[in-house]
């Protein structure tokens, strides 16, 4: 990291065009990045010295967000032979020049893999997660690994190796989890677009805590080989963006069929010819949508997450959605969260498993020998790493095989709810309460099982933010779950995108404001 740290010093803070014309990456997108290199208002290197300036004067300075466990030291150089091969040709990849975020569980074999763990702090893989690989492969520059809850095994990112991640709307609270590293970094402007996985709800969670749009798409459409494994029921990979278009616009990058993970053969079929073809003001004129109401909270803790969702649903109407109430309190997140998640079951397996792939570079063997370390962070994750590793055969556990027997019946429930009503799409909260504070330990109120458990795609969208206080200034983030049929990602998009032009409810933090000269 301090390698990576050390070109800051002879770096500008800002650029701009042979003309002056300054451009800054405050808030900008994939289309205008791509925008002000090809009219030579900027170049691809002065655009990662903003992104790494950001990352200088706000990760460790300033508000200390702590987003960010390695910095890339060879971004620059990618950059500036972009630059070069954009002078010869004229032409930009899909993802040319966009700098990612990408959660510290995804290989990469340039930067160290470390789950947010002490003993991977210099482990380095030798095979490429295919995801970063597909956005390699398509221009894009991975900025950072970035910090989350430790090997993605709870909901408030804080690990051994990097510390407690704070939230830039309100830094005495999390960003979420478990992937807040890249929700605080993407959020914050520190790179364009980020990764996160997902295996309850961590690419929506940090979503919602950061005003920031996530998708967790049908399982299967994007490949999960060589991200660090907790449940090969639960787990999904994907896009977290300032945008429902760069989200859009990095799946038509991410998704496709992968032998490495045989899920995906699932997706063949299923892939239109670009996800942003779903891009539309007015999605919504004619949709139906579900209000799922056993998913909004009633109690006072919920009061303002609840405010923020009425209102939501009113945007929905007003943009020219039917509105349709699913009452059927058999939807318990609580319910769900206890008595149906196999995490704890498929764990072990897959973590050994994930080991011995690393072979002689794998810092321990086993997580027999993880836990007798002592190396990881004990106040949330020694009670599951116990009581996971004690699972002999999980596959003859009666309690593993009757959550996974639920599962059948409960994508049945809610697919019958929509058959019956005619739905579209179903929207809720993804969390019932604001995003918990630094203090707590786990993120209650989460809804966001429902995808996880289902399988099913699931779009988090901002949808406002509570009242100001002393520490939010403009307030906690709020985001709205909005879930579909298997396969339906470019109806989740057209909606999620027309609900976002019409309430414009993202704003970026003020505690990372633009820099100056």
């Amino acid at each position: 990291m301090k390698k990576g740290l050390a070109v800051l010093s002879i770096m500008a803070l800002g650029c701009g065009s042979a003309a002056g014309a300054p451009f800054t990456i405050e808030e900008a997108s994939i289309a205008s990045i791509h925008n002000a290199i090809q009219t030579k208002e900027t170049t691809c290197a002065a655009i990662v010295d903003q992104y790494l300036a950001r990352i200088e004067a706000y990760n460790k300075k300033g508000p200390a967000l702590n987003a960010v466990i390695t910095i890339n030291p060879k971004a620059r150089d990618i950059a500036a032979k972009q630059d070069e091969e954009f002078a010869k040709t004229g032409k930009l990849a899909p993802l040319a020049c966009i700098p990612v975020a990408v959660k510290d569980n995804y290989n990469t074999t340039d930067l160290p893999t470390t789950g947010g763990n002490l003993l991977f702090k210099d482990t380095i893989p030798s095979q490429e997660s295919a995801v970063t690989s597909r956005l390699r492969a398509a221009g894009a520059i991975i900025l950072m690994k970035t910090n989350l809850h430790e090997f993605a095994l709870s909901g408030t990112t804080v690990s051994s190796l990097g510390g407690q991640t704070l939230n830039p709307y309100d830094l005495t609270r999390t960003p979420g989890g478990s992937s807040g590293g890249t929700g605080a970094a993407v959020a914050a402007n520190f790179a364009a677009v980020g990764l996160g996985t997902d295996t309850v709800n961590s690419i929506r969670s940090p979503s919602s805590a950061n005003s920031l749009v996530g998708f967790r798409t049908t399982k299967g459409l994007v490949s999960r080989a060589h991200v660090i494994p907790v449940s090969s029921t639960q787990d999904v990979v994907g896009p977290i963006a300032r945008s429902v278009s760069d989200v859009a616009a990095m799946l038509d990058v991410l998704v496709g069929y992968d032998p490495a993970d045989p899920v995906t053969a699932r997706a063949i079929g299923h892939i239109p010819s670009s996800y942003t073809e779903a891009l539309n003001a007015a999605g919504l004129k004619g949709a139906r949508i579900g209000v799922l109401k056993s998913f909004v909270g009633k109690e006072p803790i919920h009061a303002e997450v609840t405010a923020a969702f009425d209102k939501a649903v009113e945007a929905f109407k007003a943009a020219g959605a039917t509105v349709v109430e699913i009452d059927d309190s058999f939807f318990d997140a609580g319910t769900f969260n206890r008595d149906y998640d196999v995490q704890k079951w498929e764990f072990k397996p897959l973590f050994n498993a994930y080991l011995a792939s690393l072979g002689d570079r794998a810092p321990v063997k086993s997580l027999t020998d993880l836990i007798a370390s002592g190396q990881y962070d004990k106040q949330t994750l020694e009670k599951f790493l116990t009581a996971s590793n004690a699972i002999e055969n999980p596959g003859q556990e009666k309690d593993y095989l009757a959550r996974l027997a639920k599962l059948d019946d409960l994508r049945d429930r809610l697919l019958n709810h929509m058959a019956k009503n005619e739905l579209d799409a179903v929207i809720y909260p993804e969390q019932m309460r604001l995003v918990v504070p630094i203090t707590e330990t786990n993120q209650a109120d989460r809804t966001g099982i429902l995808a996880a458990l289902t399988g099913f795609p699931a779009i988090t969208v901002p949808m406002g933010f509570s009242k100001p206080g002393q520490n939010a200034p403009i307030g906690v983030p709020i985001g709205l779950d909005m879930i579909g049929r298997p396969f339906t990602e470019p109806l989740l998009i057209k909606y999620a995108y027309a609900f976002e032009q019409a309430t414009k409810a993202r704003r970026p933090p003020q505690s990372t404001p633009p820099l100056t000269k």
